[in-house]
């Protein structure tokens, strides 16, 4: 093989023969550093921003100064002289968040090439303050604060990619999954903080005018090695994962950077098409938007964005009080999910996860439908608390499993050089989808009512059987290693037991030299 003779003339022949990163387990060689979980967590107040905006808007719904001026007035039936909100207007209003995202997400590729993934991170977050003033600022066109909401979403369809893709770069390989999921513990947690004070401005300011809603919408808040900087991105491999800068992780690491930016170099110039057409790419793709639209249509976001307004139809005195009972089970229950991801492989976790949702979501539309009494709920209270207990069930599998997982899982996914435009297409599907049940949930629910669950249910079952057959597992290899098996095409059914040492020499040569310039997968370390 003419490419593998020229890298075999720089004396790493073992090296390039699929970088023997399996061999040599880059974690094994690792440790839990400050500075490592430190610069992770930082990054994931993008997530906390995510979630605070997405669940205060279920309790915004049922405040009587917003729906006066923001809702239509009933001039007849039983609810005549009140404000409600049409299904038209609610799912305009909570939909163009998730519409601003998906704008976010997809100019947030080229942002954090061209300024760097910090200098991105800082960016998108400063752009959320527009947005906030837009909404905060509204008097009394409904139009205007969804357009505050559209704004405020390019923000967060930012963040949504260039923080994981911060963290999965500048991470070390024993703790990559856990760093990149704390930015789904941290929009767990501003969900609750959102459900948190939704109740206690409803509670103590519903009656004073404008400050329930607007109190609670104002409180939101591997590039050194390209350049030549070897010793630079050697110290900062090694500070990272606790080691020496000789380490044999460390120079395991270097030398995969140096093989794959060598890969990169030895062909033409990379077309923006080759994010489809490059080897192995469009089935990466395609794994990488499947997964983030599974994410959605696990149906959790359902519960967030119209929970308060699902609950109270099941006759509870104080539907948000149950809002902050499944903000708390989905924060403590993302807690748990940290240590699965460490502890477990992403495979089992995600297949497991999704068929515990689909039983909970199966009950949900079963007991909504024929024991629940929509005319008097209160005649069937023991419906009403099945739906509660089942909800926060559902809640707790997405919450330890496709809720931070799927950010680790698409960030390990790419080659450096297509992982900016390829985790912008994955991350524009979940917040396509993540529209479309916040638009059309209303219209749906008005005409079946709790079969709706089923829909969800149909979706868990079919990830299970996509994660089964399409996705490899990526727990504790290394974002080179990863390249790799996806180039060899392994098997994900047995991807958890592959070692690239044990592959035949021709079969891994063959593979680095179909993919040519493909597979740039260098380390992003004066990001750090």
């Amino acid at each position: 093989m003419p490419f593998l003779k020229k890298h075999a003339s720089h004396g790493e022949k073992a090296d390039v023969a699929g970088s023997s990163a399996a061999a040599s387990n880059p974690a094994a060689h690792q440790k839990v550093t400050f500075i490592a979980v430190f610069l992770g967590v930082v990054a994931s107040i993008g997530g906390f921003m995510f979630g605070y905006v997405s669940g205060q808007i279920s309790g915004f719904f049922q405040m009587t100064d917003f729906a006066r001026r923001f809702g239509e007035l009933q001039t007849e039936g039983p609810e005549a002289g009140t404000y409600t909100f049409s299904a038209a207007r609610q799912g305009t209003i909570t939909g163009l968040l998730p519409v601003g995202c998906m704008i976010g997400a997809l100019i947030a590729g080229k942002i954090a090439d061209s300024l760097g993934r910090r200098l991105a991170i800082s960016v998108s977050a400063l752009w959320s303050c527009v947005g906030i003033v837009i909404e905060i600022a509204s008097q009394n066109a409904w139009f205007q604060f969804a357009i505050g909401r559209l704004v405020t979403g390019m923000s967060i369809g930012a963040l949504s990619v260039v923080v994981p893709m911060y963290q999965s770069e500048s991470s070390p390989a024993i703790i990559r999954g856990v760093l990149v999921s704390t930015y789904q513990l941290f929009i767990t947690l501003g969900i609750w903080t959102s459900n948190m004070v939704n109740w206690g401005t409803h509670k103590n300011l519903d009656n004073e005018g404008s400050a329930a809603w607007r109190i609670t919408n104002a409180l939101v808040p591997r590039f050194a090695y390209r350049a030549g900087r070897e010793e630079e991105a050697r110290a900062t491999i090694a500070r990272l994962a606790g080691v020496a800068t000789d380490d044999k992780s460390v120079n395991d690491q270097i030398t995969q950077i140096r093989v794959k930016l060598d890969e990169e170099k030895a062909g033409a110039d990379t077309k923006w098409y080759e994010a489809f057409t490059g080897p192995r790419m469009a089935y990466r793709t395609v794994v990488g938007v499947v997964l983030q639209a599974g994410q959605q249509l696990t149906g959790a976001n359902f519960f967030f964005y119209y929970g308060t307004t699902v609950f109270a139809a099941t006759g509870l005195s104080d539907s948000y009080v149950t809002q902050i009972i499944l903000g708390t089970v989905n924060v403590v229950c993302t807690i748990f999910g940290l240590w699965v991801i460490q502890k477990s492989g992403r495979r089992p976790a995600l297949m497991i996860g999704a068929a515990w949702m689909a039983v909970c979501f199966f009950i949900y539309a079963f007991v909504g439908q024929y024991s629940l009494d929509s005319e008097d709920p209160s005649r069937t209270p023991g419906a009403g608390s099945a739906l509660i207990v089942f909800s926060c069930l559902a809640i707790a599998a997405f919450a330890i499993t496709w809720g931070p997982l799927v950010w680790a899982v698409v960030a390990e996914l790419y080659p450096a050089k297509y992982r900016a435009p390829c985790m912008a297409l994955a991350t524009m599907s979940n917040w396509f989808w993540n529209f479309m049940i916040s638009f059309f949930t209303r219209f749906i629910t008005d005409s079946i009512h709790y079969w709706y669950g089923l829909v969800f249910a149909g979706c868990c079952v079919a990830l299970v059987i996509f994660v089964f057959f399409f996705v490899i597992e990526t727990k504790d290899r290394s974002l080179e290693e990863i390249d790799t098996m996806h180039l060899l095409h392994v098997n994900p059914i047995t991807s958890s037991k592959w070692d690239g040492s044990q592959a035949p020499e021709g079969v891994k040569g063959a593979a680095h030299e179909e993919s040519g310039h493909n597979s740039g997968a260098e380390t992003h370390h004066d990001e750090i």
